[in-house]
C-alpha cells in the first residue's frame, strides 16, 4: 500500500513516519507544502492513502484537493477541530487531532483497510504480524560463539552512540546488528514497548514506574543502570493502556 505524508512541520512529519511504520506499513513519499503538494500529485501517479496536516506553511491542504482531484483516500491531521466538517466532506477516512495517538492511528489505517479491503491485501504487514508473533530468540556474538538469549531474559533493548544493544536481566548488554526500528516490528507487542526512541522495554523486567517532569514517567528496571529510562510524553498514554 502507498501511502504519501504531507506535514510542514518536520518533527512532526517524523514521528508520524516512525508511528506509521511501527504498524507495518511503508511510507512513499513526504511533503511539506501546498506548492510541492500540487507539484508532486501533477506529475506523480496518486497513492492508496495520504496523510495531510490541514494548516501548512503556504496556506491550507484543501487548495490541493481543490486544485487536483486526488483519487487517494485521506486522513487529515491536525491540531484543532475547526476545520472537521470541511475535511469529510472530501474523500476523508478519518480526522485525527495532534498528539495523534497510536490506538487512533491504527483505528484509522483499520478503518481504511476495512473500506477498500477487497482491492488491498498487505503482504508486507501481514509478514512483520508474522514476524512479531514467532520473534522469541536472539543471536548475540560473545568473542568468536553466538549466545542464544529467549526473549524472557531480556529486560531492553536500547541505543547508544547510533548502536544498538539488547540488555538482560541479569544486566549483561551485548551488540546487535539491527536497528531499534527493525527490533521494534519483530519483538512481541505484548510483552515490549518503545518508550522513546532509545529505549524498548520488558514488560517483566519492570521494577518500578515514578512520576517524571512534564508530564512524562519514569522507569525502572531490574538490572539496568546505564542511564534513565523516560517514557516520552507522546507515549505516555499508550503505555499507561499498555500496561493496564
Amino acid at each position: 500500500m502507498r501511502i504519501v505524508i504531507i506535514e510542514d512541520e518536520k518533527p512532526a512529519a517524523r514521528l508520524l513516519k516512525r508511528k506509521i511504520e511501527a504498524l507495518g506499513y511503508t511510507i512513499q513519499q513526504q511533503l511539506s507544502s501546498v506548492e510541492e503538494g500540487l507539484d508532486w500529485f501533477g506529475k506523480n501517479e496518486h497513492p492508496d492513502l495520504i496523510f495531510v496536516d490541514i494548516q501548512l506553511s503556504d496556506g491550507l491542504s484543501f487548495e490541493i484537493f481543490e486544485s487536483i482531484t486526488i483519487q487517494s483516500a485521506v486522513i487529515f491531521t491536525t491540531a484543532y477541530d475547526e476545520y472537521a466538517l470541511k475535511a469529510f466532506k472530501l474523500n476523508s477516512v478519518d480526522y485525527l487531532l495532534k498528539p495523534i495517538d497510536e490506538h487512533e492511528l491504527e483505528m484509522a489505517l483499520l478503518k481504511f483497510k476495512s473500506r477498500y479491503e477487497k482491492k488491498y491485501v498487505d503482504v508486507e504487514l501481514m509478514k512483520n504480524l508474522l514476524k512479531r508473533q514467532n520473534k522469541e530468540r536472539y543471536t548475540v556474538k560473545v568473542g568468536n560463539t553466538l549466545k542464544i538469549i529467549e526473549s524472557d531474559y531480556i529486560q531492553c533493548f536500547y541505543s547508544a552512540n547510533k548502536i544498538s544493544y539488547l540488555s538482560t536481566l541479569e544486566g549483561r548488554n551485548y551488540f546487535l546488528d539491527d536497528t531499534l526500528d527493525t527490533l521494534e516490528s519483530e519483538c512481541d507487542n505484548k510483552k515490549f514497548f518503545r518508550v522513546n526512541r532509545q529505549f524498548i522495554i520488558n514488560i517483566n523486567a519492570v521494577k518500578e514506574i515514578s512520576i517524571y517532569t512534564n508530564s512524562r514517567l519514569k522507569i525502572t528496571l531490574q538490572n539496568f543502570k546505564e542511564e534513565e529510562i523516560i517514557v516520552s510524553r507522546e507515549k505516555v498514554a499508550a503505555f499507561k493502556n499498555w500496561i493496564s
